[in-house]
């Protein structure tokens, strides 16, 4: 009996102990959930890990500039005064200046100042925040546009090249990289002697002057122009900065600042290309007074050779320029060079028909050309270059009223021998070939060879004078 009342006194101690150490086990597993539960705060997590700056959790910026807090579809301070908002721009090149369709291309750097006091932040470094092109969608900008612009575009390579800078009093710079083709009111009166004034106009397109003042942030200093700015036909003279006022009758008055360039043309191009092209030709077209008034082919294929050179280059100097109502400076010299190109044809057309009224006239009154127009072997040879020896071949150069086409043709039939006596004699009359055209050209020729130039020569000294 002893034996089994001890073994159930042990057994009872054995179940008394197990409950109490389940007990014990269940009353550990909660603590044990509410410590794992518990997270650490972001004060104890940085100092943890201040040893290690990568693994700092930095803010997030939607919080510290409180982007969720506010409503940005209106601008600052919306209701009050408004809101000032600064501009200056960094030109970096102006890529083309096109006289045909009346514009020009020009890259430069855009920044805008303004304050938003609601994206000031707490700072104890003092120190700004700089954004990239994401955070321009969340916050608002000021909506400025170019006037009288054609295509323009913000440069994506290798991101969008916009920049976004927040101090923490709330001051933000906004810069953005932009190309833009606009309109420039061009003067052609004066081309190619002209100098053009071109303006990039910049203008708010929402907020009129009740809501937005554009001004430049830094005076005539705000427009900064890169030192290598070079235009393969233009000198730029002057960039300068100023501002005014532009009005809708719709929507009334809007602050309008202006992008100011002055840009006078290299003359050297089109002296080389244009003007001294027409001042050749037109001295080739004074060689025809020098050529014997007989030499009809000459003189008529220079004439009309000229002519057509002159055609060929007013064509080509219209074609690289805009269809204008107004004569331009370049127009006017060019048509003046082909008057006188096409007064020197006409001028020949008067001599030749003066020459053949007065054959005409000798002939009724002696029925014969021949004491007025009989030429010996020098004066043959100034006609048509061939070398006669016999008194027939000097009748058959004879000319008459009527057979001058067939002693045209029969030019050169003698048989020309190689003896040095007629070697001799036809070096003697080629001595006589210039006073032989001195003594038979007309009395027109001999004015023109003095009257054209000196008109000509007049001519350019007032041209020049008035353009210059």
């Amino acid at each position: 009996m002893i034996p089994a009342s001890q073994l159930v006194f042990f057994t009872c101690i054995w179940i008394t102990l197990m409950s109490n150490a389940c007990a014990a086990g269940e009353i550990k597993k909660p603590h044990q959930r509410c410590f794992s539960s518990v997270k650490p705060t972001r004060k104890q997590e940085t100092r943890m890990r201040k040893d290690d700056s990568t693994k700092v959790w930095p803010p997030k910026y939607k919080q510290l500039l409180h982007i969720e807090d506010h409503s940005f579809a209106v601008r600052p301070g919306f209701g009050g005064s408004p809101v000032p908002v600064g501009i200056d721009v960094q030109v970096e090149s102006i890529d083309s200046i096109s006289e045909v369709n009346m514009d020009f291309t020009m890259t430069f750097y855009l920044r805008h100042y303004w304050k938003d006091e609601r994206l000031a932040f707490p700072s104890k470094t003092n120190k700004s925040m700089t954004f990239d092109h994401r955070l321009i969608e969340k916050i608002w900008v000021p909506d400025i546009f170019f006037v009288h612009s054609k295509r323009s575009f913000i440069h994506d390579t290798t991101v969008e090249n916009i920049m976004l800078r927040v101090h923490p009093d709330g001051n933000v710079l906004f810069s953005v990289r932009i190309t833009v083709s606009a309109m420039c009111f061009m003067d052609f009166s004066r081309f190619p002697l002209d100098t053009q004034n071109c303006s990039l106009e910049l203008e708010s397109y929402a907020y009129n002057e009740e809501d937005l003042m554009l001004y430049w942030k830094h005076g005539n200093k705000s427009l900064n122009t890169d030192e290598h700015i070079s235009l393969s036909q233009f000198f730029i003279e002057e960039f300068s900065a100023s501002s005014g006022f532009a009005f809708y009758s719709s929507t009334g008055w809007y602050h309008r600042l202006f992008i100011n360039f002055v840009l006078r043309r290299h003359i050297f191009f089109f002296v080389l290309q244009t003007y001294f092209p027409a001042v050749l030709m037109v001295m080739l077209s004074w060689v025809s007074f020098w050529i014997d008034q007989r030499a009809i082919p000459a003189r008529v294929s220079l004439g009309i050779t000229t002519v057509l050179t002159m055609s060929t280059i007013l064509s080509g100097v219209s074609a690289s320029m805009p269809q204008v109502s107004y004569v331009k400076a370049m127009d006017v010299y060019l048509w003046v060079s082909s008057l006188f190109v096409f007064l020197s044809v006409l001028e020949y057309a008067a001599v030749n028909y003066l020459t053949t009224m007065k054959e005409r006239k000798q002939f009724k009154k002696t029925g014969k050309i021949s004491g007025m127009y009989s030429i010996d072997a020098a004066q043959a040879m100034a006609f048509n270059g061939c070398y006669h020896d016999s008194t027939t071949d000097m009748d058959q150069t004879s000319f008459s009223l009527h057979s001058e086409e067939d002693s045209m043709q029969e030019r050169c039939t003698g048989n020309l021998s190689t003896d040095s006596p007629r070697i001799k004699r036809r070096k003697s009359l080629g001595g006589q070939v210039g006073r032989i055209i001195l003594e038979n050209n007309h009395d027109i020729d001999t004015y023109s060879r003095i009257l054209f130039p000196i008109v000509y020569i007049t001519f350019n000294l007032f041209y020049w004078s008035i353009y210059v």
